[in-house]
């Protein structure tokens, strides 16, 4: 078991969510969707490169699923990176749930930024389950693409968090966005409920997703014949 290498998923899926919460929390209301969406992108950017070179730089259990299905990593390594990532992620809902509550007038914990479908103003679970299978599939396939040896050396921190700020402004006003099992079980750990009896559906698709991108780029990146 590579030790540093599942400190840097815990630490890199921590930051990760801390961004998606810091900004969903305290700052959508003067930046709104775009600024969550920077928030991520750049975290996540930031800490590809700072750990990358440790871990790989997945910070989510589809991109780690995905690239075994890509043979770009270990299947034998998988379950505990995704522990990993999924603690990581746990343990930065429960610091901003803390901070939060700390709020002079109490804090409704609500859905907590949580993943969900349906409802009087949602989309139908068909609709989630689509745009979280097909925006998972692509950047997946973008992650097998610039990481590929064919590709211009050193971009690729860039190129995974700009295709992730712009995943979610196409599908926070559809279900807040996940493409993430790690992220959605963070905040549905913190909000119980709803958000919690519709997480299958945050782990399902945007896993089959991840596989289906990892074998199209095996096939049209990775394999030259």
């Amino acid at each position: 078991m590579r030790i540093k290498a599942h400190v840097a998923e815990f630490i890199g899926t921590f930051m990760l969510v801390a961004s998606v919460l810091g900004a969903a929390l305290f700052s959508f209301p003067i930046a709104g969707i775009v600024g969550v969406a920077l928030s991520i992108g750049f975290s996540v950017m930031a800490m590809i490169f700072a750990v990358g070179t440790i871990s790989g730089g997945h910070f989510n259990p589809a991109v780690t699923l995905g690239l075994v299905a890509g043979r770009r990593f270990s299947a034998s390594e998988a379950p505990t990176y995704i522990a990993a990532q999924c603690l990581g992620g746990i343990a930065a809902a429960l610091v901003f749930y803390l901070i939060a509550s700390g709020k002079s007038g109490g804090f409704e914990v609500g859905n907590f930024a949580s993943n969900t479908y349906g409802g009087a103003s949602g989309y139908s679970l068909a609709s989630v389950f689509i745009i979280e299978f097909v925006l998972t599939g692509l950047f997946i396939f973008i992650i097998m693409g610039v990481t590929s040896e064919r590709a211009p050396a050193g971009f690729a921190a860039i190129a995974i968090g700009l295709t992730l700020s712009a995943i979610h402004l196409m599908a926070i006003p559809v279900d807040n966005a996940s493409v993430n099992p790690a992220r959605s079980l963070a905040t549905a750990f913190i909000a119980l409920g709803e958000p919690l009896s519709q997480l299958w559906l945050f782990w399902v698709a945007p896993i089959l997703g991840g596989v289906a991108g990892g074998l199209l780029g095996r096939w049209l990146i990775d394999d030259n014949d």
